[in-house]
């Protein structure tokens, strides 16, 4: 490798870390070398081989290097205005608990229109490492998904289990088909240390026992412990809820869950469950009724509804760069407390008359953005379980309130720092000042000016910076954008059909 390389990677390393919020000495521990060692790769005067680039990859979960050729990058020219139309697809979050929950079902799963993203492909990976036949049947996005009638757990993608959190879903699906399991500890989005702890509480009730040691959750069953009374989870959790009922759903008897989360993912599983043959009452409400099925075989369609936290973003994208378009089939029932606060921060825009998505319950409309002067909210914004304000849309309201007039508290008190992330908007000429780990102060307006930026390790934050790179003039990078990609597919694509000019590229 040349110096110039070695820098870059060096560069790129560096910047990485310290999303991470490691230390060189701590990424030394991981690699098993020295933090001097860490120190001359940072500074680009160390050689490298493909095989440490990728651990430091792995280490790190950024895409350092790749068989592509490197880690992917955009490049965007902002400063443009947006216009046309463009479809909502359909819901990462859901998409992924449906693979999960098909583990369930004995017979053949379809689903429709299932988002090809990262996130997507990576339990794609694991399930068929363990035995599952999944087949994309068409360019539409509808999967195929065939279990064998014995899952080899033993042979599970550890790496590409890792790289998701979601393999955690597959706790209450597994414990109705094995006494004793292994799962590689969940992973994903960098966003400080979420405590697996209210999805044990939820699933003891079922006989699961949990020790976490070596890097896996050591699963073991006893099958004379069932639920005798209801179970209250101790957190509103959309994860923890979808384990709760996945457990219930195959139990021979009748489970009620308590403050359970009502948000759109959970009704996705509850209305595939029901054409399972589960059914749930109180679905969209905090309690729920589920009447389980021991035996479940049936071969089954089923189309999971639009995503809302996509519609936020293209919506979001049409405020900041001051645009008129037609956001179609957003699901509303999901986006009216923050439609309801874009309007009194003075958005203008439309709606069309409601309908129905392809699953048949899920409200949708078309909404169509005019360019609009904002001003700050008279309170703070922050989130709360459905029907609240989404904890996955608060950070769009970082861009969105840095483009009003005035100063905006944003509480993200779910995480323990993914509000750090939204201070990399100052490098495009924001004023974002961190309070503390779950609050920033924002200071609107904002004259957005273009910067080259090591893309968040946190989906929603990376995608925030990326639309106050579409806002700010001149040419801005966003470098190694793998996150974007787990949660988004042909993202850039989709917003140059609007009128965007981003452009996919590598460098190493």
């Amino acid at each position: 490798m040349t110096d110039d390389y070695l820098s870059r990677i060096g560069n790129l390393i560096r910047d990485a870390r310290k999303h991470r919020g490691w230390t060189q000495t701590q990424l030394a521990d991981v690699l098993g070398t020295s933090q001097s060692a860490v120190n001359r790769i940072e500074k680009g005067h160390q050689n490298l081989t493909l095989e440490m680039l990728a651990r430091i990859g792995e280490a790190l979960d950024s895409e350092i290097v790749s068989l592509g050729g490197g880690p992917v990058h955009l490049r965007v020219v902002g400063g443009r205005q947006l216009s046309g139309s463009i479809d909502v697809k359909s819901s990462k979050n859901a998409g992924v608990a449906l693979l999960c929950a098909s583990l369930l079902n004995k017979g053949r799963t379809t689903l429709r229109k299932v988002a090809r993203i990262e996130e997507v492909n990576r339990l794609l990976e694991v399930l068929n490492s363990i035995g599952v036949k999944t087949t994309w049947l068409n360019d539409a996005g509808d999967l195929e998904i065939i279990p064998p009638e014995h899952l080899n757990l033993s042979a599970m993608d550890a790496d590409a289990a890792r790289r998701t959190r979601s393999i955690i879903m597959f706790l209450g699906p597994l414990l109705h088909r094995e006494d004793t399991f292994q799962l590689p500890y969940a992973g994903g989005c960098d966003l400080g240390t979420r405590t697996v702890e209210p999805h044990m509480a939820a699933l003891r009730p079922f006989g699961l026992d949990i020790k976490a040691t070596g890097g896996e959750y050591h699963a073991l069953v006893n099958r004379a412990i069932t639920p005798g009374k209801p179970i209250v989870l101790t957190e509103r959790g959309d994860t923890v809820t979808e384990n709760a009922i996945m457990a219930a759903a195959r139990y021979d008897g009748v489970t009620v869950i308590r403050n359970a989360s009502s948000n759109y993912m959970v009704q996705d599983l509850c209305f595939y469950l029901d054409l399972l043959g589960v059914k749930i009452d109180g679905v969209g409400t905090t309690t729920l009724t589920v009447h389980g099925q021991p035996d479940i075989d049936v071969d089954v369609e089923y189309a999971p509804s639009e995503d809302p936290i996509e519609a936020m973003s293209l919506l979001t994208a049409a405020i900041v760069t001051g645009s008129e378009i037609t956001i179609r089939r957003a699901p509303v029932e999901f986006l009216e407390i923050e439609l309801a606060l874009l309007e009194e921060m003075g958005l203008d825009y439309s709606r069309s008359e409601e309908y129905l998505a392809e699953n048949g319950r899920t409200r949708l409309v078309d909404l169509t953005t005019r360019p609009s002067t904002l001003h700050a909210p008279i309170d703070k914004i922050h989130p709360m379980p459905f029907p609240g304000l989404n904890i996955d849309n608060l950070p769009f309201f970082a861009v969105i309130a840095a483009s009003a007039t005035g100063q905006t508290l944003i509480h993200d008190w779910v995480y323990e720092n993914r509000a750090i992330y939204l201070t990399d908007l100052n490098k495009l000429g924001g004023r974002v000042k961190l309070l503390d780990p779950h609050r920033v102060m924002v200071e609107g307006p904002t004259h957005w000016s273009g910067a080259e930026i090591m893309c968040p390790p946190a989906l929603r934050p990376a995608v925030v910076t990326l639309i106050a790179m579409m806002a700010a003039k001149g040419t801005s990078v966003l470098r190694s954008v793998y996150v974007i990609n787990r949660g988004y597919e042909d993202l850039a694509t989709r917003l140059n059909s609007l009128g965007a000019q981003i452009e996919t590229f590598r460098d190493i």
